[in-house]
C-alpha cells in the first residue's frame, strides 16, 4: 500500500537516492533538511529523476515547533530517519556537536512521533556501532563497541529506539546498520555532493579526478591489512536505497526494535578503492599517506544473512559499478548540484 513517508535528511546523499526509490514505488514523500550538508539541488535532482514532485520543509529537527508544523501539514504514515552528522573524524574534534544534532534530533522526532500518532520508524544507524574487532564479518549478534562519538551518538540512538518500543509497545522500528555507501544514481543526476571539504573517501576521491582537490589523504598505511590501508565494505547507495524501501514496507512484519546489517560481505581496502576509482575516471588519483586517524579501525565487513533471509535484500552492484556511477555523477556536475541547470519541477515547499 502507498504510504506517506517523512524523510529526514531526504536531501542528503542517501535521503536523496531513498526519495527517489519511494517515489518509483508509489509512496508519497515529505522531506524535512536543515541543509547544513546538503543542498536544495539534491531535491530538485529527485523530483527529476523520478517525475514526481516532493514536499520539502526547511527545518532543524531539534526545532520542535517546526516539527511539530510538519506532522500537522501531513498524514505521516512512517518515518526514514537520516538525518545526522555522520563523519568519525570530524566527531573526534566536535563530539558536542555530534551528541547535540544525532542523539537531540532523535529525541524530538521520537517525540513528535508518539505526539502525533506515528508508530513506524526506519533508523539509519551504522557499522560503526560494532567498533574495533578481528571478526570478519560482523553480524547482528556481535557486541557493539564504539570507537569515537559518531559511532557512540548512533549506539545511544539505537538505545533510545529499544527503550521507546518497550514504552510504546505499538510501535515498529528498524535500524539499519549499513556499511560505507558510495556511487550514485545511475542517470548521473543525484550522486554525493558534500558541503565543503569531503570527510568520507569516495567524496574526495571523485573532487581529485575533476580537479576540484590536489590529493586524497590516505589516513595510515601500517594497519593489519595487507596493503596496510583500513578495509571497508563499501555498497551502492541504490543497494542501500532498495533496502530502506523495504525496511518500510516490513515495518509491520512486527513490533519493538529489529536490528538489520546492509552490506555486500566484500572487503576493499583504500588503496583498492583508490585504484578501482582510477580505472573508472581513466586518470590515475593522486594519493598521500597520512598518520592514521583517531577513531578509525582496520576491517569493517557485513554479514547481511539476516535481511537476506528476512526480506530477500542482497546488494547487486559491484565495486566497478559503484565507482563507475560516482564517476558519472561528478563528471556530469564537476561543481556538484550548484552548477546544476533548473528543475524540471518545483518543489512544494512550506
Amino acid at each position: 500500500m502507498p504510504q506517506t513517508v517523512l524523510v529526514t535528511g531526504g536531501a542528503g546523499f542517501i535521503g536523496s537516492h531513498t526519495c527517489v526509490e519511494l517515489l518509483a514505488h508509489g509512496h508519497e514523500v515529505v522531506v524535512i533538511d536543515d541543509f547544513s550538508n546538503s543542498s536544495r539541488g539534491a531535491v530538485d535532482a529527485v523530483q527529476k529523476v523520478a517525475g514526481r514532485p516532493v514536499s520539502l520543509h526547511e527545518a532543524d529537527l531539534r526545532d520542535r515547533a517546526a516539527l511539530d508544523a510538519v506532522f500537522g501539514a501531513h498524514r505521516i504514515d512512517a518515518v526514514i530517519h537520516f538525518a545526522a552528522k555522520k563523519a568519525v573524524g570530524e566527531s573526534t574534534r566536535i563530539p558536542l556537536e555530534y551528541f547535540d544534532i544525532n542523539i537531540g534530533g532523535t529525541t524530538a522526532l521520537l517525540r513528535a512521533m508518539t505526539d502525533h500518532g506515528v508508530k513506524r520508524l526506519v533508523f539509519s544507524s551504522s557499522c560503526s556501532v560494532y567498533g574495533e574487532t578481528t571478526k570478519v564479518p560482523l553480524d547482528e549478534n556481535d557486541p557493539a563497541a564504539p570507537t569515537n562519538p559518531y559511532a557512540r551518538s548512533k549506539y545511544i540512538c539505537e538505545q533510545l529506539l529499544a527503550d521507546a518500543c518497550a514504552r510504546y509497545p505499538d510501535l515498529s522500528v528498524v535500524a539499519l546498520r549499513y556499511f560505507n555507501p558510495v556511487g550514485a544514481h545511475p542517470s548521473g543526476l543525484i550522486g554525493e555532493d558534500p558541503l565543503g571539504l569531503p570527510n568520507n573517501v569516495m567524496p574526495y576521491l571523485m573532487q581529485v579526478a575533476v580537479g576540484r582537490l590536489e590529493r586524497l589523504p590516505v589516513f595510515g598505511d601500517d594497519y593489519p591489512t595487507p596493503d596496510g590501508t583500513p578495509i571497508r565494505d563499501y555498497i551502492h547507495v541504490c543497494d542501500l536505497a532498495e533496502g530502506h524501501r523495504l525496511a518500510l514496507e516490513h515495518l509491520g512484519d512486527a513490533t519493538g526494535l529489529r536490528v538489520f546489517n546492509l552490506g555486500t560481505g566484500v572487503g576493499v581496502s583504500v588503496l583498492q578503492l583508490v585504484e578501482a576509482f582510477g580505472e573508472a575516471c581513466g586518470q590515475a588519483i593522486p594519493f598521500r599517506i597520512m598518520p592514521r586517524r583517531p577513531g578509525d579501525v582496520a576491517r569493517l565487513i557485513a554479514d547481511a544473512t539476516r535481511v537476506e533471509r528476512a526480506w530477500g535484500w542482497r546488494t547487486t552492484h559491484d565495486l566497478a559499478a559503484m565507482c563507475r556511477d560516482a564517476w558519472q555523477f561528478q563528471k556530469l556536475n564537476p561543481h556538484g548540484y550548484r552548477g546544476m541547470a533548473a528543475p524540471v519541477l518545483s518543489s512544494l515547499e512550506t
